[in-house]
Parts: structure tokens; C-alpha cells; sequence
């Protein structure tokens, strides 16, 4: 399959080159003239996971093909889009007149209403989904990053189509293991809480690497993302969809707090996520539209509202 992800990010990179290393031929949309800014490979130092459960290190010089323009006849089967949340707007706007006849996967957080964000999108052309990676690149310009063995691809209701089902496809035969969802919007929304509730405490301390290890901390993040779920319900998220995915934050917490510290300290993918990430601004952003919709539909956040002096424009 031909694949093009749009842009360079830690994500982009981390399943550009395992998708490529499955078989498939891979290109990298970026913006004029960054091609050259980034030179022909991208240096690497990653923990892949998908075959043992505590990852193998993975280090070298990856040859990357880059392109800086787009045409609505290319022959691409799938583009990748994994941008920061506030710059999805921006990759649509790009993206929606070059789409041509390839599956677009958002493979992105997303905060913004999913049905509008990909409106621009030919109807029918749109997968979901997300990835199980994180990491960031040094002031040494090496990807350190963390790939896990699990993504997350789900619908907005209605059964997998074509397009989607050859999305799993591909991911499966990368050595991805898939966790379905069928609420994704819900999904998405509970996800990005469960990120501002983490970020009230990863910002005031500094990083997210001052999460791992530390329970005191955890217990603050997790009373902090309990405290936003009332906003998900705002917002029409049926909470009993996601049972699974909220136990770590309604289990006592003197049992949860532990128990993912531990998790962030000890597992060396997870350890590897939380000390890589070197995008505070995407932390703060997180925060800030969390806040703004909780105060848009006047839903009380008492600790994300005690935070606010650490993400604040």
C-alpha cells in the first residue's frame, strides 16, 4: 500500500517507519521548504513493543522520502493524519481539496465535534482512530519514542465499511494488535480529559517524567480527571460505554494512584513516553480548551481551575 502521513511528528515517524518496514511504500507531506530543514533521514531511538512486552531498542538513521506539494490525482491508498489537536483544522484545510480517492485515517486527538472536524472530507473516505506511541525529539533532533503493541480504532456508530476494515488490515499485518471501539466520539472525549486531568499535575511539576514513580502526584491527577467526567456527560458521552477505559480513575484511588505510578516509573515503554515528551505547548492547550469548554457548558473543575496559572495563554 502507499501511505503518506502528514507531517513529521513523533507519530507520524514511529508508524512511518514500522508500516514501512511491513512492506508498505511511505512518504511524509510537509510544508514548503521543510524537506530540506529536516534532511533525508531521521535519526532514531526507539522502544518497539510490539513483540515483547518490555519493547527492543531500536536506534539508527532512517532514509525518509518527503514531499511539499500535493495534487488530487496522486495514487495514494492511505493518508495518515497525526497533528497536534489545534492544528487538525489547519491539515483539513490543506488536505480536503488533495484527498483524491484515498482513505483519510484521523489518527488524532481530537477536542473539536468529530462529524464537523472532517467535514471538508469526502463522505464515506474517513477512518478513525488512535495511536499507541509517545515520545519526542531531543534538542539532538533524535526521536526518542515508545511504540506500543495496541492501537485504538473504532466507528462513530455504524459497522466498519471497506475502507475502514482495509485500515485494520494494514495495522494488523504491522504486528498491531487493535482494540475496537464503537463510541469513538465518546472515546476521544474521555481521552482527552483523562490528558488535562494527567497535565494539571504534569505542568505544575515541570514534566510528565515527575508523574512516574510518585503516587502523591497520580492521586492529584486522577482526582483531577475524575472531577471532568461530569464535562464528557455535558458533552452526551454515555459513561457506561467506557467502563474499561475510566476503572483507573473511579477504582479507590488509594489502590489506582499506586498502581500507575508504578506503571509510568517501572514499564519501560510507558517510563519511555513520559520522559521523551518534549511538547509542553501541547500539554497547555490540552488544558486550556478542556477549560473553556468546562466553563462554556458551566461545569465546575475546581482543580483544573487551580492549574490554569501554569497553562494560561
Amino acid at each position: 500500500m502507499k501511505i503518506l502521513l502528514v507531517g513529521r511528528g513523533v507519530i507520524a515517524v514511529a508508524y512511518g517507519w514500522a508500516l514501512e518496514r511491513a512492506g508498505h511504500e511511505i512518504e511524509f507531506y510537509v510544508r514548503p521548504g521543510r524537506a530540506a530543514t529536516y534532511g533525508p533521514a531521521v535519526d532514531l531511538d526507539l522502544l518497539d513493543a510490539r513483540r515483547r512486552l518490555r519493547g527492543e531498542r531500536v536506534t539508527g538513521r532512517w532514509p525518509v522520502r518527503y514531499r511539499e506539494s500535493l495534487e488530487p490525482d496522486h495514487d495514494f491508498d492511505l493518508i495518515v493524519v497525526s497533528v497536534q489537536h489545534y492544528g487538525f483544522a489547519e491539515a483539513m484545510s490543506l488536505l480536503a481539496p488533495r484527498v483524491g480517492n484515498a482513505t483519510v485515517l484521523v489518527f488524532n486527538n481530537l477536542w473539536a465535534e468529530q462529524s464537523a472536524a472532517v467535514e471538508a472530507l469526502p463522505a464515506g473516505q474517513v477512518a478513525w482512530g488512535f495511536p499507541g506511541a509517545g515520545g519526542g525529539f531531543g534538542d539532538d533532533g533524535v526521536l526518542r519514542a515508545a511504540l506500543l503493541p495496541m492501537v485504538f480504532l473504532g466507528t462513530l456508530g455504524e459497522p466498519p465499511t471497506e475502507r475502514e476494515q482495509a485500515v485494520r488490515t494494514v495495522m494488523r499485518e504491522a504486528g498491531f494488535r487493535i482494540r475496537e471501539n464503537t463510541d469513538f466520539r465518546g472515546w476521544l472525549t474521555i481521552h482527552f480529559i483523562q490528558n488535562a486531568g494527567l497535565h494539571t499535575q504534569s505542568l505544575r511539576l515541570g514534566s510528565l517524567a515527575e508523574l512516574a514513580g510518585r503516587p502523591r502526584n497520580v492521586r492529584e491527577a486522577i482526582l483531577a480527571t475524575r472531577e471532568l467526567l461530569p464535562l464528557a456527560e455535558a458533552r452526551g458521552v454515555d459513561l457506561r460505554r467506557h467502563r474499561g477505559d475510566l476503572l483507573p480513575f473511579r477504582a479507590p484511588v488509594w489502590l489506582a494512584a499506586p498502581a500507575l505510578a508504578w506503571l509510568f516509573g517501572h514499564f519501560p515503554p510507558m517510563r519511555t513516553v513520559m520522559q521523551a515528551h518534549a511538547n509542553p505547548e501541547e500539554l497547555r492547550a490540552v488544558c486550556r480548551d478542556t477549560l473553556a469548554e468546562a466553563r462554556r457548558l458551566g461545569v465546575p473543575v475546581p482543580r483544573l481551575e487551580a492549574a490554569e496559572s501554569y497553562f494560561a495563554a
